[in-house]
């Protein structure tokens, strides 16, 4: 025989998981009544409600969250002292937080308010163009490429260089030179910290020579290195050719090792001086987003003879020389001293930055 209808056991079963679903629903619906409704996604998600209450400790739960800034809300920029404040009071409410949007909290939190709200950048359709193809992007006046490590001793208050291989030391169509070595200095005191031993080959060299020199502790904050190539001629003269410095400030050696790849400067190649650019860089590990703040530029110099341009800044974010994303600010219309205050988010795992 068959059976026309399930038994009625299963029938409450299936009643009682439809009651069970509907009274989940229901509840949801409670909370997200009485809260207010969850704020918009945040366009900066390294200042997002989660992050901020995590941060600065207070509860929000009985606070209604708001939806977006207030229009046309913007607060007066700090004055009184030059010296970076926290980007939140303790008598501020969640209500003000929600109310600046999360631009405007990166903004004062790094100090940028006397410049204007903070703005997002644009993305750049293309990662290529004609000035920037190649492999050298950015090195139109370097030659060759040396592998230093350095460390700091701090009981012995002693800095240790390591001078570990270089390539392409000398352009390989300059034909004056036979050999080359490397001299690395400390400044501002122009000291000596070690002379390599000459090299005869300059395009592929395995130093692995170590240097160490006494250096205060306080030395790390106002000093740099010096490392400079110099070519040796058939007649036994040295040229410098190539240079590279470091403000040991950069460099945290107090705190851990440095080893990298530096890129010479050819000494007698000088870059044109066309202006200068304001830049602010900060990197949160949890969420791994760099953020890239283009302030302004200022003393413009218009190249190829004209008389007036529109300036725009464009951020290219490499890998291994290769361009894996790429953001642009507004344009500014014929101004040599341009404000842009425009955030650029990269999403960078943080081993890539080691």
């Amino acid at each position: 025989s068959v059976a026309t209808s399930p038994p009625r056991w299963e029938m409450g079963i299936y009643a009682a998981g439809a009651l069970a679903l509907l009274g989940i629903a229901a509840v949801n619906l409670w909370k997200l009544w009485r809260s207010g409704g969850y704020p918009a996604p945040s366009p900066f998600p390294n200042y997002d409600y989660r992050y901020l209450e995590q941060k600065y400790g207070a509860a929000y739960s009985d606070v209604k969250h708001k939806r977006g800034p207030a229009a046309g809300s913007q607060r007066a920029p700090d004055k009184t002292s030059p010296v970076r404040k926290s980007s939140l009071r303790a008598d501020e409410t969640f209500e003000s937080i929600t109310e600046l949007g999360s631009l405007e909290l990166m903004g004062r939190d790094l100090g940028l308010a006397h410049y204007g709200p903070l703005k997002k950048s644009i993305s750049a359709d293309s990662l290529s163009s004609i000035s920037s193809i190649g492999n050298n992007f950015g090195q139109d006046f370097t030659v060759g490429q040396v592998e230093v490590s350095m460390e700091y001793d701090g009981k012995a208050a002693t800095l240790h260089v390591t001078l570990l291989q270089g390539k392409d030391l000398l352009e390989k169509e300059d034909a004056r030179f036979e050999s080359c070595f490397m001299r690395i200095s400390l400044l501002p005191a122009e000291q000596i910290v070690g002379i390599s031993r000459i090299q005869r080959s300059a395009y592929a060299v395995a130093f692995d020579e170590r240097f160490s020199v006494p250096l205060d502790p306080a030395a790390l904050e106002e000093d740099s290195l010096r490392f400079s190539v110099f070519g040796i001629d058939e007649d036994e003269r040295t040229v410098s050719t190539g240079v590279a410095e470091l403000k040991l400030s950069d460099l945290d050696l107090a705190a851990r090792p440095f080893n990298a790849w530096l890129y010479l400067q050819d000494t007698n190649k000088a870059a044109d001086t066309v202006g200068e650019i304001l830049l602010s860089l900060s990197y949160l590990p949890t969420a791994e987003r760099l953020t890239v703040v283009v302030v302004k530029a200022k003393n413009l110099v218009w190249t190829n003879g004209k008389v007036t341009a529109d300036p725009f800044v464009k951020v290219y974010l490499l890998q291994d020389g290769r361009k894996i994303s790429k953001k642009k600010t507004a344009v500014k219309r014929d101004d040599t001293n341009p404000v842009f205050n425009e955030a650029m988010i990269f999403s960078v795992p943080a081993i890539v930055l080691q």
